[in-house]
């Protein structure tokens, strides 16, 4: 019972302020969907206790879904340590962002649709990661993407939030069809969709071949490569990632919710939970290393050079979920899940302490307009402080560190420890971008706090702290981000707990336990990632505080290079040159010349205007003369006549 409350809360709270928010107002909206959030995140703390830490794993069933000859879909709810995990974050994220949006929203008129959605969301991305079968988490998949959709175009009357919305949708879609034909190549090969049914016969069928394209390939390796393409769309890896930037138009918390914890992560979510079967699939493995790796290090690159508040933190976003992906691709599943759960924490608190600093700035969003305001709002200044110490993975080894610095330290030890050419390429590319990571962190702080003022002298006269109904949510994330690391390492990665804890919720093969071969590697490995963030923390500092000539100086000299990044390596004019262009081309030609001329031409519009012609000619007739109707009248006689006499 406590499972089913868990996850239809939020879906109960969205349809009690989305159908009667009007009645019941605004406040009445907020109670409602807040209230059930926090039921369902105690009810989350009391499973992951039960599941994760007593063992006590079960499968819920609730009904029988698809019937259709021998397919068989039931819907049921799959709750083991991963799923536990899971609904801690999606379940506690999610309440401080619905808190959190009290205050923020406040003067929105619309505030029960607001909190509508975000319940939505909720509920949503809980079935995602509840479900038992692949047709099951497809519901949840898509249903994120609905509602993030509604989410991001919130604020529907400005023509950039209608742009971003639906280039998140189609840019997902694209992944999405990967997916689902993943899904198709996985019934292909197991002859069924549901997760107890795959599993075990993954090792099975380690050798199967099936023809895709022509090609005799690898079952799994296709069917593995094909739901990566899915994980890419959802979780921004490069190639698909052009949507997560123009997402920002949405409000802040929005931001917080889709790019922190919930929508972004639920492509590592379903790698790690397809374990068994990636386990089996090594070119796969080795495709995700690669790309996750370069996703950290491209999206890196572009945050140093982005001045839009929130767009740095996407950014910032898109390169920890590389450090996710690649490693899952060295098989350090768990590591990678610890990294989704440490960094939920900091990531949410450093979006929800931007929106706190647009709040205070009137809606001011670029950094190059703020400074000096680090004693005005100095609770938003600090947690923003602990957000920043723990993605660049700030500690004192074997002291204490901030929660990014343990979890992201085992991904790149794991990807060293792997032992392969793409696991060590992984880890350079993770230090160069754990670099980068410290550097625009920084930057970002010194931008926006320190300095000069830079802003005009009518909004830095009303730059205020935010409210208590803001600055609560941002304290429980802040804590998460000093403790989520210490808290949970032993557990998630750790030599003695790591097994009893997961319990058989991911699956390695022995050959392939990085994180074993992690803990037992060189020591430079794991120090080297916080030395390069202390040196990127230093240089920022130099460039931003002591020698702020620096960075115009630098861009200058690598003026080509900067244009490049600053652009975002132009992959959205490429993909509107490639894919936009033609698509509108093509539209229209079919809208003008074969809907338009052919269809309609020929079809509809010619019938009628046959219509009207004959019509028009027979009213002609209709002149009003009667010796025009008595010349008539003389014709038709003279045809009737006609006929008879000719008639055979």
């Amino acid at each position: 019972m406590a499972v089913i409350a868990a996850i239809f809360l939020p879906l109960l709270a969205a349809f009690i302020a989305g159908f009667f928010g009007r009645r019941i107002g605004d406040l009445g909206s907020q109670l409602v969907t807040c209230g059930a959030m926090v039921a369902a995140l105690v009810l989350s703390i009391i499973l992951f206790i039960d599941v994760a830490v007593n063992g006590h794993a079960t499968v819920v069933p609730l009904a029988n879904w698809v019937a259709s000859g021998d397919f068989h879909v039931d819907w049921a709810l799959r709750v083991d340590t991963l799923t536990a995990v899971m609904l801690i974050v999606v379940n506690g994220v999610s309440t401080m962002v619905h808190i959190y949006s009290v205050g923020y929203m406040s003067h929105d008129p619309d505030k029960p649709r607001f909190m509508s959605y975000l319940s939505l969301f909720t509920f949503m991305m809980l079935m995602l990661v509840t479900s038992d079968n692949l047709v099951q988490m497809f519901f949840g998949w898509e249903g994120v993407g609905v509602a993030s959709y509604l989410l991001i175009n919130f604020w529907f009357e400005k023509k950039s939030a209608n742009d971003a919305s639906m280039k998140a949708f189609l840019v997902n879609r694209v992944g999405d069809f990967g997916f689902a034909l993943g899904i198709f190549s996985i019934f292909i090969i197991f002859g069924s969709v549901e997760f107890g049914t795959i599993f075990p016969a993954a090792a099975g069928k380690a050798h199967a071949t099936f023809n895709f394209l022509g090609w005799h390939v690898s079952a799994l390796d296709c069917a593995c490569l094909l739901l990566f393409v899915g994980a890419m769309g959802k979780s921004a890896q490069l190639g698909l990632h052009t949507w997560l930037p123009d997402a920002m138009e949405g409000p802040t918390p929005v931001s917080a919710l889709i790019h922190a914890a919930t929508m972004v992560t639920a492509g590592v979510f379903m790698l790690a939970r397809m374990s068994p079967v990636f386990e089996y699939a090594p070119t796969a493995l080795a495709v995700v290393t690669v790309l996750g790796a370069l996703t950290a290090f491209v999206a890196a690159t572009i945050g140093m050079t982005q001045f839009d508040i929130k767009r740095v933190i996407a950014y910032s976003t898109m390169s920890q979920l590389g450090y996710m992906f690649f490693a899952i691709g060295v098989s350090a599943y768990q590591a990678a899940v610890f990294h989704l759960m440490t960094h939920a924490f900091f990531k949410a608190l450093l979006f929800l302490g931007a929106g706190s600093v647009i709040h205070a700035m009137s809606g001011e969003q670029d950094m190059r307009k703020m400074g000096g305001i680090a004693r005005l709002i100095p609770f938003t200044y600090v947690v923003m402080w602990i957000g920043n110490l723990a993605l660049a993975g700030v500690g004192i080894p074997g002291v204490y560190g901030f929660a990014g610095f343990y979890s992201k330290d085992i991904v790149l030890e794991a990807a060293y420890g792997s032992g392969t050419a793409v696991g060590h390429f992984a880890y350079w590319l993770g230090i160069a971008a754990a670099f980068m990571t410290a550097f625009y962190s920084w930057r970002l702080l010194i931008m926006t706090f320190h300095g000069k003022p830079r802003a005009s002298k009518e909004v830095m006269d009303h730059v205020h702290e935010s409210p208590l109904v803001m600055t609560g949510p941002l304290t429980v994330l802040a804590i998460g981000a000093l403790v989520a690391g210490i808290g949970g390492y032993e557990w998630f990665v750790g030599h003695a707990a790591r097994a009893e804890f997961w319990r058989g919720a991911i699956q390695v093969l022995h050959a392939h336990d990085s994180i074993h071969a992690a803990h037992e590697g060189p020591e430079w490995v794991g120090l080297l990632p916080l030395l390069v963030g202390l040196a990127g923390i230093a240089l920022a500092y130099v460039c931003y505080m002591f020698v702020p000539g620096i960075p115009a100086t630098f861009t200058k000299i690598v003026k080509p290079l900067h244009v490049l990044v600053f652009n975002k390596y132009f992959f959205d004019q490429i993909y509107d040159v490639l894919f936009v262009k033609p698509a509108q081309v093509l539209g229209f030609g079919l809208w003008k010349a074969g809907d338009g001329a052919i269809i309609d031409g020929l079809g509809p519009d010619g019938v009628a205007k046959t219509t009207r012609g004959v019509a028009a000619g027979v009213s002609r007739l209709q002149s009003g003369y009667v010796y025009h109707y008595a010349f008539a009248m003389v014709i038709g006689v003279v045809a009737l006549v006609g006929w008879f006499y000719f008639k055979p």
